[in-house]
């Protein structure tokens, strides 16, 4: 029974980690633009549009094909900042939620009809041997997620302490109107938190794009997803995200492997539910 545990709680830890990557995205949205954005899932799902068609169709790397579909749905999450977003920085919260569901149809619409209603799965160059540590299997690919998530989640946490970038946009994050005084100029770290976090959903669709399968709708139980991580967090909380996914991960994992996959959405939502009635404001939330 040990072993088994073990290898489910193995499992959604490196499933729950890509989900905090795509919850991290969203929480530095919110966190410092004030934007819920409900085209988060798609953009989720763009990363693995870009993916397949990268590694299938162009007969890219696959390695390549990941950074360079990173780095489309950025440009993506650029140019709607800039050409919708920021006409909207100080238009009621209610007038951007409608705008980024929106974008989410045109986004979900527009994939349909060049990719069809199919799943595809993205090739991935790993072999699907299982390698045993102990009393737990693993698989090649799931080691490369693991270490991709881990490394990106820590890269993006230097990059916010230490470098003048992530300093700035801690500064517009705290005091907006104080740090456009010192002559930070808003609109572009608006922009470059928009694309970094659009960037991370990119990033995570394409690793489950792989894991699992990619297709149109792929972005409507992401979001779901992504708002229960950041709800559970505690709204804005940048380690918040990461352990509400994490926690998610695992709980979906059990009830998968303990009780029965259909279900797995189901024990997620609850461990929400419950996790909300004990802290209303978040595991890392603050009560104010």
């Amino acid at each position: 029974m040990v072993p088994e545990i073990l290898q489910q709680l193995l499992n959604g830890l490196i499933i729950g980690a890509t989900y905090g990557l795509m919850a991290v995205g969203m929480t530095m949205i919110f966190g410092m633009m004030d934007i819920i954005n409900f085209a988060h899932g798609e953009i989720y799902m763009l990363g693995g549009v870009f993916a397949y068609y990268l590694v299938s169709l162009l007969g890219l790397n696959y390695f390549e094909s990941i950074a360079l579909s990173v780095a489309l749905v950025m440009a993506v999450g650029l140019i709607f900042d800039q050409l919708v977003l920021r006409k909207l920085r100080d238009e009621p919260t209610l007038i951007t939620i409608l705008v980024t569901i929106g974008l989410s149809i045109f986004l979900q619409s527009t994939v349909m009809l060049f990719w069809g209603p199919s799943p595809q799965g993205i090739p991935s160059p790993f072999p699907s041997k299982t390698i045993q540590i102990g009393p737990i299997f693993l698989t090649p690919f799931k080691i490369f997620m693991a270490a991709v998530t881990v490394a990106v989640i820590f890269g993006l946490h230097l990059m916010i302490q230490k470098t003048t970038l992530g300093k700035t946009m801690r500064a517009v994050f705290q005091e907006k109107e104080a740090a456009a005084i010192v002559g930070i100029n808003i609109n572009k770290v608006y922009a470059i938190n928009f694309a970094l976090g659009s960037g991370l959903a990119g990033l995570a669709g394409a690793l489950l794009g792989t894991l699992f399968v990619v297709y149109p709708n792929m972005g409507l139980i992401a979001v779901v997803k992504a708002f229960l991580i950041v709800i559970m967090g505690g709204m804005g909380n940048f380690l918040g995200a990461i352990f509400g996914g994490l926690l998610l991960g695992v709980v979906e994992s059990m009830a998968a492997g303990f009780i029965s996959s259909s279900y797995k959405d189901l024990f997620g939502l609850l461990i929400v539910m419950i996790v909300l009635v004990v802290r209303p404001y978040g595991l890392f939330g603050k009560k104010i």
